[in-house]
Formats: C-alpha cells, sequence, structure tokens
C-alpha cells in the first residue's frame, strides 16, 4: 500500500545550523553557549520547494552493477520515505560502433571495428521537499559506484502567477 504524503512535516521550517570556519592558524572559539544561541533562532521564513517528480537516468557499462545501485537508491528512498515510482530499464544495450583503419597510410581494406554498449536504467521518485531531496541526492551521488553516469531531472510544483489566475 502507498503512503500518503505527509504535509504536516514539509511545512515546517527548517532551522539551519551555524557553521563556523575553522583556520589552521586560528584557534576555535570555546565558548559553546554562542552556539547554542545560534540555534534557537527562528527560521528565515523562506518556504521549503516541492517537486512533484524526480527522474534519476543511469548510463553504464555493467547492467548488473546497475541493478545493485537501483536497488540501493530504492531502499535508500525508503528509509526516508521517499515515495518510489516505477523503475524500469531498456530490453537492450545502445551499441556505438566506431569503424578506423588499421594502418594510417595505406591498405585502405583493412579495418578494426571497436563497439561500446551502453545500458540506461530509468527511477522515478514522487512528491519530494527540496531539503529531503538534497539529502536524498548528496547520499546516492556520493555512493555512485564506478563506469556508472547519473542524469536528474526534477519537476518542480510553483505557484499559478497572478496574472494567469484571473
Amino acid at each position: 500500500m502507498l503512503k500518503l504524503f505527509n504535509f504536516t512535516r514539509t511545512l515546517t521550517p527548517i532551522v539551519p545550523r551555524p557553521v563556523q570556519a575553522i583556520r589552521w592558524y586560528t584557534e576555535p572559539s570555546t565558548s559553546p553557549a554562542n552556539a547554542v544561541q545560534h540555534q534557537q533562532q527562528p527560521a528565515c521564513g523562506v518556504p521549503d520547494k516541492l517537486f512533484s517528480r524526480v527522474e534519476l537516468q543511469m548510463k553504464g557499462i555493467d547492467p548488473e552493477v546497475m541493478k545493485s545501485y537501483a536497488l540501493f537508491a530504492k531502499t535508500a528512498a525508503e528509509h526516508l520515505d521517499i515515495e518510489v515510482g516505477k523503475h524500469w530499464a531498456l530490453r537492450k544495450a545502445v551499441k556505438d560502433r566506431l569503424t578506423l583503419l588499421k594502418s594510417v597510410h595505406i591498405y585502405k581494406k583493412h579495418r578494426v571495428q571497436y563497439e561500446v554498449r551502453n545500458y540506461y536504467r530509468f527511477m522515478h521518485f514522487h512528491k519530494l521537499t527540496g531539503s529531503t531531496l538534497d539529502t536524498f541526492l548528496e547520499y546516492i551521488e556520493r555512493n555512485l559506484p564506478e563506469g556508472i553516469a547519473l542524469k536528474v531531472t526534477k519537476v518542480e510544483v510553483q505557484q499559478l502567477p497572478e496574472h494567469l489566475g484571473k
């Protein structure tokens, strides 16, 4: 059964934590009371962005690694309470062939053919907030295995402009 989107959690303001830069030639501040006072300040009042759908497009040369990584991304999304939509892979690989001469100057009939097979996999995630999306993307991008490229497409929910609402 699919979980419904929890609006109460997304509309609560998120309090940013202060980041203190520590330089190698200075000593860090020793007063922890200042850090506690900064955390108790109210949020700046900027609402969080809402995304109706996020599409991940994975491209790689090994289909088994991509399948494992897709399972990892799905598990990470479920732990963050992100609604996972459909995910699929293309049935066949996309083949790129390159034909070259064996010799640069002579023997035009002697050629070599190289082939690269690229596999694609797509995943959809629905109903995300901006902070959840940033956390999720940071986590899955840091754990991206070698040989896989990741392309992210976001669909943001925006308010209807005033001139169209009349």
